[in-house]
């Protein structure tokens, strides 16, 4: 790629460090997700469908909700110790997630408190997920200029689903060969210490070095975050969980309850939308080399408006229909890739680890508990028109947030001009 020709080699070494630590931490964190079809059924006791569904949504809120509690105290190391130091302390703690998870008792064996135990090493793989991504953009954002920075920061994004492409893949293997999905988690538990231990050669951001060196200035104690701009931002991440959760949870559910999908199956279907994920987002990192990135975000947000608002109206329990509606969402999902530096720079250096992090977390805890369990009700009282209820408000919320960071890139791009001429 063109773009790395003009980076130093700390620059080339971080990207490569940072990429590749994300790719193998989201192996570790998406394989229990991609694996839920079978691992619920050993570890959460067997009932109605309408309770399963209830301790399914569970399982896979608790991955979320403690985010925002992770979110503060990576906030608080990322902005004050420093970025590296927050990016080591989460591979570290999803390693120990892993090996833990590796030799949890099943239901079967020791009860409740397999369900205990395997829904707390969930929430230690949320926290350090919640440090991890956000870590690994601030970083690269702080290091990196534009444009560059829009398509390698991206790649970041890329990468986590490239991780979880792996994971589908190794979900699919153990349950096709009938393999010890214990040793899976071993081997990610080894992956992600070795991705700590090679992570200590990164060096601190130049930005966070500056900031740190001028923290007795009072414009930088006192430095304000705009709410309207953290609104955005809240409301622009909180599409991403929707259409994920869509894609990938509720569809399965109705690939196995009322299409009578194996778990086998299952992973094949959604093993070929990551693959078309991936795909897309590649051809969006590209595509920034010609278009603005938040001009793409709108342009997609709109086409994904539609797609979720035809959605209720399908026959979804049909699988040509269910499979147009994964398909388009796929390709139109509310994301924030390839714009995510143009985010990060309009919160202030000494809070932007925080701030971030926390809006981060909390827009993941907030839509995966009111998709996850709003539905399970929703849908059972309004039918599929219940998923209007969510999509609509959400749709509308971040095509809001983007054309305030255009008003915002706006203003920036008139005060250099401005600057410039009177110099």
């Amino acid at each position: 790629m063109a773009i790395f020709k003009d980076l130093k080699r700390s620059q080339k070494e971080a990207i490569g460090l940072l990429q590749i630590g994300t790719f193998l931490e989201y192996f570790d964190l998406m394989l229990y997700v991609h694996m839920a079809v079978l691992l619920n059924e050993l570890f959460f006791p067997k009932t109605d469908q309408h309770t399963a569904a209830l301790l399914s949504a569970f399982a896979f809120c608790s991955t979320y909700v403690f985010r925002p509690i992770a979110a503060l105290m990576f906030g608080y190391i990322g902005d004050n110790i420093g970025r590296k130091a927050a990016i080591i302390i989460s591979t570290s703690m999803m390693a120990v997630s892993c090996f833990f998870m590796s030799i949890i008792p099943t239901y079967a064996e020791i009860g409740i408190f397999a369900s205990i135990a395997m829904i707390t090493c969930r929430i230690l793989q949320s926290f350090s997920a919640t440090g991890e991504v956000i870590g690994a953009e601030i970083y690269l954002s702080e290091i990196l200029k534009p444009p560059g920075s829009y398509q390698l920061v991206s790649w970041v994004s890329e990468l986590c689903t490239l991780g979880s492409l792996f994971a589908l893949l190794a979900a699919s293997l153990i349950l096709k060969c009938n393999a010890s999905w214990r040793a899976m988690f071993v081997f990610g538990g080894m992956i992600a210490v070795s991705g700590a231990i090679a992570r200590r050669k990164l060096r601190e951001t130049p930005d966070f070095l500056r900031a740190q060196a001028n923290k007795h200035k009072i414009e930088l104690r006192t430095a304000k975050v705009c709410r309207k701009t953290s609104l955005a931002y809240f409301s622009i991440y909180s599409g991403f969980p929707l259409c994920f959760y869509l894609i990938f949870i509720y569809s399965s559910d109705i690939l196995k309850n009322s299409l009578s999908y194996t778990p086998v199956q299952v992973i094949n279907h959604n093993l070929l939308l990551t693959i078309l994920s991936f795909l897309i987002g590649i051809s969006l990192i590209f595509l920034t080399k010609k278009v603005p990135p938040l001009k793409i975000l709108k342009i997609r947000a709109i086409l994904s408006s539609a797609v979720l608002f035809i959605m209720p109206l399908l026959p979804l329990t049909n699988i040509y229909a269910l499979t147009s509606v994964q398909v388009l969402l796929t390709i139109f999902a509310l994301g924030t890739l390839p714009a995510i530096p143009i985010f990060f720079k309009h919160f202030p250096v000494c809070r932007r680890f925080t701030y971030s992090s926390v809006l981060y977390a909390f827009s993941r805890a907030f839509m995966y508990v009111i998709t996850s369990f709003g539905l399970v009700y929703l849908t059972k009282i309004l039918g599929y028109y219940g998923l209007w209820l969510i999509m609509i408000p959400v749709s509308i919320s971040f095509l809001w947030g983007v054309n305030h960071f255009e008003k915002l890139e706006k203003m920036e791009t008139a005060d250099t001009t401005t600057f410039k001429l009177t110099a």
